[in-house]
């Protein structure tokens, strides 16, 4: 009996990106469900997701995996049938997992809240996006002089930090900066990845991208 894979997701969501990217990568069909954020939560989400009550949520099986990155480690384990995308050696992984973490609280938060008067998570605007471009310029540093952040082969931190460049143009345009200025080896990293069909699918138009960011903005107040 062949597995049944349902992703509930939505597309802007980079979370969502990285589930799409490596079931993709790992060659696993899945059903893909949308859920909005910005209209009621259906009660399935709720049941699904009943702490965050987020996407994305993958439900193999009837069984529900919450929170993106454990989504992606538990897809790694169960299908091992297919080449592996986290690094097999301890310390490797806990370096990729160090720095997608730390991606997950500063940059996330900080790119939110660089469009927001009145900042978010304890940063003014121009706090998050001065902390913003000081984090991406962090993961470049990273990724070094090496086509992708484990070497020659793409794996598990670019799956896991690609997503995040869906968003550039959108904050760019919000907050009067470049990416590419800032982080010209990054933005090769980018061009790079994008050549990948798992990566060029998943990730959305930046146009759709900064399009639903206005959408965020009036829906919240934000001028």
């Amino acid at each position: 009996m062949a597995d049944e894979v349902i992703l509930y997701d939505y597309g802007p969501c980079l979370f969502g990106m990285r589930v799409r990217i490596f079931l993709v990568e790992k060659e696993i069909d899945f059903e893909f469900r949308e859920e909005n954020p910005l209209y009621r939560k259906r009660p399935l989400l709720l049941t699904l997701n009943p702490v965050h009550k987020m996407v994305p949520v993958l439900v193999h099986n009837g069984k529900p995996i919450c929170e993106s990155l454990i989504i992606l480690q538990y897809i790694d384990e169960v299908w091992k049938d297919k080449p592996s995308l986290l690094p097999s050696d301890p310390y490797e992984l806990s370096y990729a997992r160090f720095w997608a973490d730390f991606a997950d609280k500063k940059i996330y938060w900080t790119g939110r809240a660089s469009w927001k008067p009145w900042g978010e998570k304890g940063y003014t605007q121009e706090e998050a996006k001065k902390e913003y471009i000081e984090s991406l310029k962090m993961i470049e540093e990273q990724l070094g002089e090496k086509p992708y952040f484990a070497g020659e082969s793409f794996g598990f931190l670019d799956v896991a930090l690609i997503p995040y460049s869906a968003w550039f143009y959108a904050y760019e345009t919000a907050g009067n900066f470049s990416v590419e200025k800032e982080c010209p080896k990054l933005m090769c990293w980018v061009k790079r990845c994008m050549e990948r069909e798992s990566v060029s699918k998943a990730l959305p138009d930046p146009i759709m991208v900064y399009e639903f960011l206005l959408l965020l903005k009036k829906l919240r107040g934000v001028e």
